[in-house]
């Protein structure tokens, strides 16, 4: 029964196998039906309800998992020691806190996990509430490690919620759209410089303010099928939690201060990464982009991912895990974003990006060169930070952005506007 399960689950990308559909039925109810239309039920599940026993699943009092066996009796599920299930977890008591978006969990070994569960995962107040809940138990020593995880088989994160900015730009609320910004950015932050490793576990998709959330943490554990990438374009918007900062740090690589570079193939680059909303198809192909590092793994078995981001997040710990330092980077100014202005003008003549896709653009210009600056000069991470909160609440104010997000919502497809 089991391996039937897995095997549908696990080879043709079932999201349950037949039992466990069978259970979310009602087994009880479904015997009746099936003996009501004259349907010959199978006796080993007359023997099971027969024997006080209502599904083919259940837990024991210890909370694992059980089964029923074809031959009569019940079996422990087995579960290989690579795989750790967040069900597990939870029916074995293990929660430590929780809301209705997210939830914390005792890992074991001193590793803790935070999981979300909100509508595909879109980051909220209540995750950001209970991200820097995980964050104060490491930095009151409760815990050594924090993994970021969640089981959830469609999306790590699909991004914010863009209804709730929505919302407060139509109200015209550009304070309170400026404020929740600005404390994304400083969880995010926070969680990049903790003193404790921070390790992420992305799957499915990592889109907008999941990719920034996944690129600050010490260190990423990710499935093979990845689609990761920065969308807030499609909706007239840029990266407001990080990912400009991050993205652009990552592409200029780790070049002491001192040494003479030119910014400009960086930026250039990463404008295009962000203005054309590149997703990646896989891990690999993310890895290529510069959402994950030379040094973040890939796992191909889904149900290992968790249990690799633990014993990842517990090396680090044993190598003595030092966060990193601040970085700064030389950006160009207006004098580099002129050829950018240039190809966005062309792009318009030919009609290949709209009146909106232009204002957007030359907002993510100015935040990718540094603002209004002499070229060469030296950015830190902060200042980057401030230049994409100003222009993101700048473009929430625009009456076409508003229009995109209100058409995403709406239909699930961006407005080209």
């Amino acid at each position: 029964m089991v391996n039937v399960d897995h095997a549908l689950e696990w080879g043709f990308g079932w999201d349950i196998g037949p039992f466990k559909t069978w259970d979310a039925i009602g087994v009880e109810k479904s015997v009746e039906m099936m003996k009501a239309e004259g349907l010959e039920v199978p006796a080993w599940v007359t023997d099971m309800l027969a024997a006080g026993r209502t599904s083919f699943y259940a837990r024991d009092e210890a909370g694992d998992l059980t089964c029923w066996q074809r031959d009569g009796g019940v079996a422990k599920v087995p579960v290989s020691e690579n795989h750790v299930f967040i069900s597990n977890l939870k029916a074995k008591n293990q929660r430590l806190d929780h809301n209705p978006s997210a939830s914390l969990y005792d890992m074991g070994d001193g590793v803790l996990l935070l999981e979300f569960h909100s509508k595909m995962n879109a980051l909220d107040e209540l995750i950001n509430d209970l991200y820097n809940k995980a964050l104060d138990k490491l930095d009151a020593n409760e815990f050594e490690a924090l993994v970021v995880g969640n089981d959830d088989g469609r999306a790590f994160s699909a991004g914010a919620n863009i209804l709730g900015v929505l919302m407060a730009a139509s109200q015209k609320q550009f304070d309170q759209i400026e404020i929740a910004v600005k404390a994304l950015q400083d969880l995010l932050m926070r969680a990049k410089y903790s003193s404790k490793p921070v390790v992420t576990a992305p799957h499915g998709l990592v889109l907008g303010g999941g990719a920034e959330l996944t690129m600050h943490s010490a260190a990423t554990v990710a499935h093979g099928e990845l689609y990761m990438g920065q969308v807030e374009a499609g909706v007239g918007l840029i990266p407001a939690g990080g990912g400009c900062k991050e993205l652009l740090m990552r592409y200029l690589g780790d070049a002491p201060q001192g040494v003479n570079y030119d910014p400009n193939p960086a930026v250039q680059a990463v404008f295009q990464m962000i203005g054309l909303a590149k997703v990646s198809m896989s891990a690999e192909e993310a890895r290529d982009l510069g959402f994950l590092r030379n040094s973040d793994q890939v796992v191909l078995d889904r149900s290992a991912l968790l249990k690799r981001a633990k014993s990842v997040a517990l090396g680090l710990v044993k190598a003595g895990y030092i966060p990193p330092r601040p970085r700064t980077c030389k950006l160009p100014g207006p004098a580099g974003g002129a050829a950018i202005q240039l190809f966005l003008d062309s792009m318009h003549d030919g009609k290949y990006a709209t009146d909106h896709d232009i204002v957007v653009g030359s907002h993510l210009v100015g935040v990718l060169t540094g603002g209004d600056i002499p070229s060469g000069t030296v950015r830190t991470e902060q200042q980057l930070l401030d230049l994409e909160r100003e222009a993101f609440v700048s473009l929430c104010g625009e009456p076409a952005t508003q229009a995109r997000m209100q058409h995403m919502l709406q239909t699930g497809k961006p407005l080209r506007n």
